[in-house]
């Protein structure tokens, strides 16, 4: 049988929108188009907003991520986030930011997520790390980040929601956990080898397996470290199909999430009900 809560809580359409930017070093510079880009979501109707990853900063410089980490629960960017989510009463996905950790040389990558009253409702830490080398091409997350250890999701009037942060994308089993999402929210910075061969494919797998609609914003573009990131924030829905998507430059993707359609995707191919474990 179907999930006993999927679609007796869920609003019939809503507007969500995915954010796409191309940050940089500086941190101001990366609020004000992020603040902007909001906002245009927002006055398209925007009810759920989903920035991406590391939207404050991307550096060239190793040591400026660490002096950008705030403790949590306290800081600018944090302040940022929820004065967005007050201001405009929306459910805001902050991406992901760097948070100070246990260990004084590493850090996690965090996604927190406000509600519409500005109130911080969870944060998920990214359980899977990066790794990645061709030619001079070479990533190593591990050797700054502390990994989170445990899957996140939460409910809204959307219906239940579940995080991941960019590699975590490559790893099924994390969502699996979550029992029946109805959407998957997943910031990320994917790299252009990378994004070209298995981007849109990994997400809309994600959709099909777990029968949700996914929600993707993303880095894009060269940045100023010389790193290059794919972009094509998009929105799929349970079938796999892509809804809306915005391959090139910094913008806003939307689009709706329909209760009528995860119904009908669920009930005509219950799979999720003839799972075993």
């Amino acid at each position: 049988m179907l999930h006993p809560r999927s679609f007796s809580h869920f609003n019939a359409v809503a507007k969500v929108a995915a954010i796409q930017m191309n940050s940089a070093a500086d941190w101001v510079k990366n609020r004000d188009t992020a603040e902007k880009l909001i906002a245009q979501a927002v006055d398209q109707g925007a009810e759920l907003v989903a920035l991406p990853e590391y939207f404050p900063i991307i550096s060239a410089d190793k040591k400026a991520r660490f002096v950008l980490a705030e403790d949590d629960g306290c800081g600018p960017m944090q302040d940022f986030l929820a004065e967005q989510a007050q201001k405009y009463g929306i459910w805001l996905v902050g991406g992901s930011l760097p948070l100070k950790s246990y260990v004084a040389d590493k850090l996690t990558n965090s996604c927190l997520v406000y509600g519409p009253n500005g109130a911080r409702v969870v944060r998920y830490d990214k359980v899977h790390l990066f790794s990645f080398q061709k030619g001079e091409e070479r990533y190593d997350e591990s050797a700054t980040q502390i990994a989170g250890n445990q899957p996140v999701s939460f409910d809204t009037p959307f219906g239940r929601i579940g995080l991941g942060i960019c590699y975590d994308l490559r790893f099924p089993e994390l969502f699996r956990q979550l029992n029946a999402i109805d959407l998957l929210i997943l910031p990320a910075a994917f790299t252009v080898p990378t994004g070209q061969a298995h981007w849109a494919l990994l997400l809309r797998a994600r959709a099909v397996e777990n029968l949700c609609y996914v929600l993707a914003p993303a880095q894009v573009g060269l940045h100023e470290n010389g790193r290059k990131t794919y972009g094509h924030s998009m929105l799929i829905d349970p079938w796999g199909d892509v809804l809306a998507c915005l391959p090139e430059g910094e913008g806003v993707v939307m689009d709706e999430l329909k209760a009528a359609r995860l119904q009908e995707v669920r009930l005509q191919l219950p799979a999720l009900a003839h799972r075993r474990w």
